[in-house]
């Protein structure tokens, strides 16, 4: 709950934009600069809440209200336990948004692409460039670069941009990575389309993926690492 307030707080601090006094802020000094940069990372968090115009104000009148010492217009104790039931709510419902966005863009995929599959669990995948030889297990580590987006094309991370392939336990990624990665051959190159439930569900992954995404990976497989035996007794 403390955690919760406090992104609240710090957030509405600088997010509130319709207010006069926030937005006509210049960013003249290094400080002004880190503490817009502070106030947008924390302001990601209110993404979340899909909230209106109004309802940035009315935060934004609490938050000047206790800052200047004034009494509360609400009764305190009543209210602070249904934060964290509003958060709860809010969220389910912009997840309930995304996965039947997400729904709809899986259904439309595989009609357009005919090399796409779909497996039991709900991944898409569509096989890119065609390897060769092994497949990875569940228990090997593997070297890849991959690109990843929603479904509106935007990109929330990327090794290939980055310039760098990156290694993992294929054990310890999301249940779409898990399962997608065993479907490609040695030096090939996959697209996964991973529904929420095999990617960060409802939760989704702040700030940059909300709850409910569906997400979109094009992956290319560089190496195969089995995991060592274990040493014979």
């Amino acid at each position: 709950m403390k955690k919760i307030l406090l992104l609240v707080v710090l957030s509405i601090l600088v997010v509130a934009c319709n207010d006069k006094g926030a937005s006509n802020v210049k960013l003249k000094t290094e400080d002004d600069k880190t503490f817009y940069a502070m106030g947008f990372m924390l302001g990601s968090n209110l993404q979340r809440l899909n909230l209106n115009d109004h309802e940035l104000s009315t935060l934004y009148k609490g938050i000047v209200a206790s800052a200047k010492g004034d009494k509360a217009e609400v009764e305190m104790q009543t209210f602070q336990p249904k934060i964290q039931q509003m958060f709860k709510t809010r969220m389910e419902a912009v997840s309930k948004n995304q996965k039947s966005t997400g729904e709809k863009y899986l259904a439309d995929y595989l009609k357009n692409n005919p090399k796409a599959k779909k497996t039991e669990s709900g991944l898409v995948y569509e096989v890119i460039k065609e390897g060769s030889g092994a497949t990875p297990k569940a228990e090997d580590t593997v070297e890849v670069h991959y690109h990843g987006t929603l479904i509106n094309g935007e990109v929330f991370d990327s090794s290939v941009d980055r310039g760098k392939k990156i290694s993992f336990p294929l054990n310890r990624v999301i249940k779409g990575w898990t399962e997608g990665l065993q479907l490609v051959k040695l030096g090939g190159k996959v697209r996964l389309v991973i529904p929420s439930e095999l990617a960060y569900g409802d939760a989704g992954a702040p700030p940059k993926i909300p709850g409910g995404s569906t997400l979109i990976f094009e992956v290319e497989l560089f190496q195969i690492n089995p995991k060592p035996e274990a040493p014979k007794k």
